[in-house]
């Protein structure tokens, strides 16, 4: 090594002046997704809970000013949360939510109990079968989210290739009712979140340490033990992610419900899409929309925490 590379190197000097406020190339970095997050979710947030606050008028906007000035210019604030009131006395939006959050938890534990093991095989597959497995998990992409759901109509209606198959085995007599059951709407949530669950688990699992089960193995431990006690502990961050990943929008799905479902298959989507367009109460629906995020935002949050107190134990 040369004296030159020894040298100490001369210290950065101080920005100053206008350089001081132009942002660094690090913070540039973070300013783009945030920026994001501040365009397309803090702002619409507010925008709704503002509607949320007003009353519901024949108008446009169809709803209420939250300020208004009286005959002597006194500025009045006329924001209120009635609309929060009614959805607590209203057994309809109760049972949306609760039949969403059902649907939505239903939809998760099946989707990760069909996706963990094709994600375990897939992480444990050589090249290049794998690339090809993962190929086919996320081909589904390539199509349209619309045609793929209204296919499955072509499957579970009475007609369909699922009875049809049936009758000709000899296995039914009579045509199953399939479609606009709520059978149907978990059919349509895991078939189309399914990738979503895959994908994190394969990526965790394909980081898992192969020596930790060799040493599990030459303890004597069979291959059940091993997986309950070595991969399934070490894949919860990835069955974290997954579930998170098909819990959250299936619990807000509207298409699935709209196209799958039937008349008693409640879900607050839909029941946010007639609040808006049919009854044109936009104040109700945001208040729907306000609640729904707080309920599907404060237990992640609260499964953060744990998460991090975890990792710093």
């Amino acid at each position: 090594m040369s004296a030159a590379d020894n040298s100490p190197q001369p210290a950065r000097a101080p920005r100053r002046g206008l350089a001081r406020l132009l942002p660094t190339g690090r913070t540039l970095v973070i300013a783009i997704p945030m920026l994001w997050l501040l365009v397309f979710f803090l702002v619409p947030f507010f925008v709704l809970g503002r509607i949320s606050l007003a009353e519901a008028i024949i108008a446009r906007p169809p709803y209420s000013p939250l300020f208004e000035r009286d005959a002597e210019g006194t500025l009045a604030i006329i924001a209120s949360l009635e609309n929060y009131r009614f959805l607590l006395q209203d057994a309809l939006y109760r049972n949306a939510y609760v039949s969403s959050i059902r649907i939505a938890a239903i939809s998760t534990l099946f989707a990760l109990l069909i996706g963990y093991p094709i994600a375990y095989y897939i992480a444990r597959s050589p090249e290049p079968r794998r690339t090809i497995l993962l190929l086919m998990v996320v081909l589904p992409f390539w199509t349209s989210f619309l045609l793929r759901v209204y296919a499955w109509q072509g499957f579970l209606r009475r007609e369909g290739l699922i009875n049809n198959t049936l009758i000709s085995l000899g296995i039914i007599d009579q045509p199953l009712v399939m479609m606009q059951t709520d059978f149907a709407v978990y059919i349509g949530i895991v078939y189309t979140y399914l990738p979503f669950m895959i994908l994190p688990l394969y990526a965790n699992l394909t980081k898992l340490d192969g020596a930790l089960l060799e040493a599990a193995n030459d303890l004597g431990a069979s291959p059940m033990v091993t997986f309950f006690t070595v991969t399934l502990p070490l894949s919860l961050p990835g069955i974290v992610a997954g579930s998170m990943l098909v819990f959250i929008p299936a619990i807000g799905e509207y298409v699935i419900p709209a196209l799958l479902g039937g008349p008693d298959t409640l879900m607050i989507g839909r029941v946010l899409w007639d609040e808006f367009f049919q009854a044109r109460d936009w104040p109700v629906a945001s208040a729907v929309a306000i609640v729904m995020l707080v309920l599907v935002v404060a237990p992640i949050m609260w499964l953060q925490s744990v998460q991090n107190r975890r990792e710093l134990q």
